[in-house]
């Protein structure tokens, strides 16, 4: 029998990868639950993506793993916890594991948990194959492609031939109802969100920058607003005094709670962070300022983006971005 033509009813799907690496995942993750669509599907994730997993509905069940904490936590304590999550992986009994990520820990977990089939992405020298089951296997990693086909193409010996279509994600409309009530304030519309944090200082534009666009926006008839993560928090003086006095700040949001308020944007402006990925899934169009060395391959996966770089961050104009960003929003304004 042709491994496409088994039948898996107990699917555990592993990414432990960063938020916007399991969001870029989630089209693959959608075509499991639709290829095995009365098997029961249990995500395992790091802590923050789990949310946003539960929140697209094509698990059953998230495992949500703190990885720093392993990693960075006492050894007696985390070998203590690695050890209690691989005897409840094996107890579920799995017959089908899928390592999206494929990390060499996260492979040699999917070989503890005992289940009949294993199908690890082969990421080279930064995944064990061996430990692996499926023939043919699955495609080597090709790094020049957007990394929601390199998902997709995970699942090739499984019978799944597509290409990758976004995901959304649409808020509740009781959840609008709060962000509206305790964040937006119901403020004059239309808005125009920024997200001015970055992980690493080289992929993020000044924040004066951010400021001076926004204060443009507010001209053109746009209510910045302001998101800041908890990575932020440090910017929230500095957000307030530069900022136009109009502008929202948004800070302590949930994840579901960002995904609400990003859909009420007409436009959402960013750096190259994992935000820029929920906003997406919430439908928001995307102007992303980004460094010209960075790579592509990890754009948010919408119709709806705009991309301004250059040679150094830093480098980007006011006026570039500006324009990019009337130009964007010029459908929702004809």
């Amino acid at each position: 029998m042709a491994d496409h033509d088994l039948d898996f009813k107990n699917i555990l799907l592993i990414h432990f990868g960063q938020l916007g690496d399991v969001v870029l995942a989630l089209p693959a993750m959608r075509a499991v639950r639709e290829h095995f669509p009365d098997a029961k599907i249990t995500a395992l994730t790091g802590k923050v993506s789990g949310e946003v997993v539960s929140l697209s509905d094509f698990a059953d069940e998230v495992i949500a793993v703190d990885r720093v904490e392993l990693r960075d936590g006492r050894k007696l304590r985390s070998i203590s916890k690695i050890l209690k999550l691989t005897r409840d992986l094996r107890r579920r009994e799995f017959d089908l594991v899928i390592d999206l990520h494929s990390l060499k820990e996260t492979n040699i977990l999917a070989w503890l948990t005992g289940a009949d089939r294993r199908l690890l992405a082969d990421r080279g020298n930064r995944s064990y194959q061996s430990l692996g089951n499926f023939e043919p296997p699955p495609h080597a990693e090709d790094r020049s492609i957007h990394l929601s086909r390199t998902y997709m193409r995970v699942l090739t010996p499984l019978g799944v031939d597509a290409e990758p279509d976004p995901v959304m994600i649409l808020p509740q409309q009781g959840e609008i109802d709060y962000v509206r009530q305790h964040f937006l304030k119901e403020p004059p519309r239309p808005l125009a969100g920024f997200f001015p944090g970055a992980g690493n200082p080289s992929r993020q534009w000044p924040l004066v920058s951010f400021a001076e666009l926004a204060a443009r926006l507010e001209t053109d008839g746009y209510t910045p607003a302001v998101f800041l993560g908890p990575e932020e928090k440090e910017m929230r003086e500095t957000v307030a005094s530069t900022f136009p006095g109009g502008a929202l700040i948004l800070e302590g949001l949930s994840l579901s709670q960002f995904i609400a308020a990003a859909s009420e944007n007409d436009i959402f402006i960013t750096n190259d962070t994992g935000p820029m990925h929920l906003a997406a899934l919430a439908g928001a169009p995307i102007l992303l300022v980004i460094d010209a060395r960075a790579p592509l391959t990890y754009l948010p996966l919408t119709a709806h983006i705009a991309v301004v770089n250059n040679a150094h961050i830093d480098a980007i104009s006011v006026d570039n971005v500006h324009f990019a960003a009337q130009k964007l929003l010029s459908p929702a304004t004809e």
